[in-house]
């Protein structure tokens, strides 16, 4: 394991931290997507050696103290998450772009299902179809950072 691939990993789970401790409001809170997640979902994609469902577990821990919700509850997800995701990581370097896209939207949709399962055996009320837009919005930022260059080790040239 190369030491400064190792630092680009662990500046670019700072990073995603930081837009997520950002103060969002109003539009811009109901359409965030899940930065760390995403960043997590390249960087197991990217490189499984660096990246893995430890640290999946590990980031999901800093997110439930950031979040102030259910401790472990983001750690359960993004863990269950990166077992899919590390699952299926060999065949996505035989997907094209759209199939990659949809993957990618699988991946952040079974984290909010994880979360929106874990929130209501708390006792908190559904609220809404709207709780699925980040997931929409995340595949949207996908497209774009992998339209603009980002190698996800798949298919994708931007066509």
């Amino acid at each position: 394991m190369h030491p400064s691939k190792l630092k680009f990993v662990y500046l670019s789970l700072f990073c995603a931290y930081i837009f997520l401790l950002l103060p969002w409001s109003g539009f811009a809170l109901k359409i965030k997507p899940d930065f760390m997640l995403l960043v997590l979902i390249f960087w197991l994609i990217r490189a499984p050696n660096l990246c893995n469902i430890g640290s999946a577990w590990f980031v999901g821990l800093f997110v439930d103290l950031a979040t102030g919700g259910i401790f472990g509850q983001y750690a359960l997800a993004y863990t269950i998450t990166a077992f899919v995701a590390v699952s299926y990581q060999r065949r996505l370097v035989l997907f094209n772009g759209t199939q990659q896209l949809f993957y990618v939207l699988l991946l952040l949709l079974i984290s909010q299902v994880i979360l929106l399962i874990l929130k209501t055996f708390s006792g908190a009320q559904f609220i809404g179809w709207a709780y699925f837009i980040p997931s929409i919005t995340g595949v949207l930022l996908w497209f774009i950072a992998v339209t603009s260059g980002l190698n996800t080790g798949g298919r994708f040239r931007g066509k």
